[in-house]
């Protein structure tokens, strides 16, 4: 088949893309490259990709839907994937009108690629924020969504809404994921594995924020990349699924797993809780099981070695990885 993932120069993107790619499936991958954090990672994730002969790029912004329609329908797409959106809570305080273009006008770009292409399968990226000031743990697919406490997830609840009226309008098969804080390899610098292993590296305090008092349901990307496979092979008329560990892990935790693989007692600084942020998130993934086969694999320990390794390839930095 031939599955365009957007975002595909973005964390999930570029290792779903690669997956795709190492499954011999054709791929066309839609990124627009933005500054909100490093582009130099992002087209070196994308020179990764190129070296595929099945692969094909295209450096084009999601709201330009006429070109995004043309691509769909020169290239004979059977499904996307879309993953392309302006991530990140705090960032979404700050400058909300550029979640209101990239993750509502982009989305419905994209739905509407979909409905004129007459594309076989849409999947896309929702999010673990989208919970919000609800309660009941773990969160399952089946709770109230009507309170988010950030901008970003309030986009994404939009998502999850507008996804449902088309697929009830047009008869779209759609399928929502709602990940549960990926890390990895080659992930974002703006997410706490990437900052804490930089500065704690670096020499540099990490800030550790409601003092410590956090949790959450951190996901390994290639147990991610597994339910995002499933979800592009399996078609379904309209379904939202948690991709989560379905194991919460206490912050203060986490960051003795890391000082431990970097050899290195971190300097906190311990703050209050941010605003938009979430005191805990913990996934309920029975849904996920039963109709992706979904089963989260690599351990918390086992993650942040395989990053901490990574790291010091990347940026030529020896860690002892104890």
């Amino acid at each position: 088949m031939t599955v365009i993932v957007t975002g595909s120069a973005g964390f999930i993107g570029y290792h779903v893309a690669r997956r795709l790619l190492d499954m011999g499936e054709d791929v066309i991958g839609i990124d627009n490259v933005n500054e909100y954090y490093s582009p130099e990672l992002k087209w070196e994730r994308n020179s990764i990709l190129e070296q595929y002969d099945d692969f094909t790029f295209y450096h084009i912004d999601i709201c330009k839907y006429e070109k995004m329609l043309d691509i769909v329908t020169d290239n004979d797409v059977d499904r996307i994937c879309h993953l392309a959106a302006q991530a990140g809570v705090r960032y979404s305080i700050e400058d909300p009108f550029t979640y209101q273009r990239s993750n509502l006008e982009g989305f419905t770009s994209m739905l509407e690629v979909a409905r004129h292409g007459e594309v076989a399968n849409l999947v896309f990226a929702s999010s673990s924020s989208v919970y919000g000031g609800n309660e009941e743990i773990p969160y399952s697919t089946d709770a109230d969504i009507t309170r988010p406490v950030s901008f970003y997830a309030a986009t994404k609840v939009s998502n999850e809404v507008m996804a449902h009226s088309y697929h009830h309008l047009y008869d779209v098969p759609i399928t929502g994921l709602r990940f549960f804080t990926v890390y990895g390899p080659w992930g974002r610098p703006d997410m706490a594995l990437f900052k804490f292993t930089d500065r704690i590296v670096k020499g540099e305090p990490i800030d550790v924020f409601n003092h410590g008092d956090l949790r959450r349901d951190f996901t390994y990307i290639d147990d991610i990349v597994d339910g995002v496979i499933a979800a592009i092979q399996n078609t379904f008329d309209f379904e939202i699924f948690n991709l989560g560990s379905h194991d919460p892990v206490e912050l203060m935790y986490f960051i003795e797993v890391l000082e431990d693989v970097l050899g290195c007692e971190a300097e906190k600084n311990m703050l209050p809780m941010q605003p938009g942020d979430m005191k805990e998130t913990y996934a309920d993934i029975e849904r996920s099981k039963k109709k992706l086969n979904f089963e989260p694999k690599v351990s918390i320990e086992e993650g942040i070695r395989k990053f901490a390794s990574w790291y010091g390839d990347y940026y030529d930095v020896e860690i002892p990885l104890k």
